[in-house]
């Protein structure tokens, strides 16, 4: 019989959602930097084989609110709760284990619970690691804990399989060539987006959303016009940079990186424009697509 499910990856910022998610499906769909809170979004990402597919959900890291934004992608977490067949919480050996925003949403799971704890390819002692073990175990009785390195792809074949054990008999959801539900104008704008955390410091990348507002396919090129908004005019200054050199060289590794992920040469124009607290502002939030009702 046919396995299909939702599983959904949560836990706090920075501990390799993203880059779980990646390991397991096969492909880089989700954008990964050093930074926290890179994802603002939640991803569907298809894994399919004849006996299974499981849709993974990879959401913005557990937070406590500071503005309408972080509102918004901690109902984004909610949400991918309540369709959840299973839940992967992500966790590190370094997280605080008693957070309470962390807590008051895994009281909340009632579907099955696996407690992955990545990067213990870092951390050298075992003892830290089993003890860390045996406190998930003993406060979240009813879930499996397993630990891994995502990043090494250590354990993902042990956590896959623990995953299609408890995955519920179903016919596939989607197509077995998709990949996920998400457009390629999405895609693009997440690309642009990795390379501004990945070239900008401090808070710049956290002012900067990304919008896609035209994309054409020509027979020999795709033309992508792409807005960066910042929240103020001298931000808007340094992602430019002196004669344009920063907005050069975010356009020179996008373009790249969008080339290898469409597979075709592209043409990429990039607009900054300022967007006066975006991310506080609920009829921004909506034209920028975050509140969908």
């Amino acid at each position: 019989m046919y396995k299909s499910g939702f599983v959904s990856i949560i836990g706090e910022p920075n501990v390799g959602k993203s880059t779980l998610l990646n390991a397991l499906v096969g492909e880089k769909l989700a954008i990964v930097t050093p930074k926290a809170q890179t994802t603002r979004q939640r991803l569907r990402a298809f894994l399919t084989t004849d006996e299974y597919q499981i849709i993974f959900s990879d959401t913005p890291g557990i937070v406590k609110p500071a503005y309408k934004l972080h509102e918004i992608m901690l109902d984004e977490i909610i949400e991918s709760l309540d369709d959840a067949d299973i839940v992967l919480y992500l966790t590190t050996p370094y997280q605080n284990v008693q957070d309470e925003n962390v807590s008051k949403i895994l009281s909340k799971i009632k579907s099955p619970l696996i407690i992955v704890i990545n990067k213990i390819d870092l951390e050298k002692n075992q003892n830290k690691i089993n003890l860390l073990i045996e406190w998930y175990k003993k406060n979240y009785p009813n879930s499996e804990v397993i630990t891994i390195s995502a990043l090494h792809k250590l354990n993902l074949d042990v956590l896959l399989k623990l995953i299609v054990e408890k995955l519920p008999e179903h016919p596939p959801y989607f197509d077995s060539d998709d990949l996920s539900d998400r457009s390629m104008r999405y895609f693009v704008a997440e690309i642009v987006r990795e390379k501004i955390f990945v070239l900008y410091k401090e808070e710049i990348p956290y002012c900067c959303e990304v919008v896609v507002t035209d994309y054409k396919e020509e027979e020999n090129i795709v033309k992508i016009f792409v807005t960066i908004y910042v929240m103020r005019e001298s931000q808007k200054k340094i992602i430019i940079g002196k004669d344009g050199s920063m907005i050069k060289q975010v356009g020179i590794a996008a373009r790249k990186d969008i080339e290898n992920f469409i597979g075709s040469k592209v043409f990429l124009s990039l607009n900054v424009k300022v967007l006066e607290n975006w991310r506080n502002n609920i009829n921004h939030l909506k034209r920028l697509g975050y509140i969908k009702k």
